[in-house]
């Protein structure tokens, strides 16, 4: 089994060309990313997350992502792409 790509601290614009670049090197391959260390995830990035999970189903090979932050996790509600990280409990509300 390969080990999971670990996702950067801030998944802004500047992060989506290279997090592109790894996930087709992995292509074909199972893949497991993990989100614990998430802090901002931009519209890009959510992209290509969005992709690779379409294309890995495709291709019929696992795709998933593991020990998602709370701020990925508020960050996908927020875009409504909860279902990329189903595993993910958002975080409680503050009264």
């Amino acid at each position: 089994m390969t080990a999971p790509l670990t996702l950067g601290d801030s998944l802004d614009m500047t992060a989506a060309g290279p997090l592109h670049k790894e996930l087709l090197g992995r292509r074909g391959k199972p893949v497991t990313l993990d989100a614990s260390q998430v802090r901002r995830v931009g519209g890009q990035c959510l992209q290509v997350l969005l992709s690779a999970q379409a294309t890995w189903a495709a291709d019929g090979a696992d795709f998933q992502i593991v020990d998602p932050s709370p701020e990925f996790s508020d960050g996908l509600a927020l875009m409504g792409a909860a279902h990329l990280a189903p595993a993910a409990a958002l975080s409680p509300v503050q009264d």
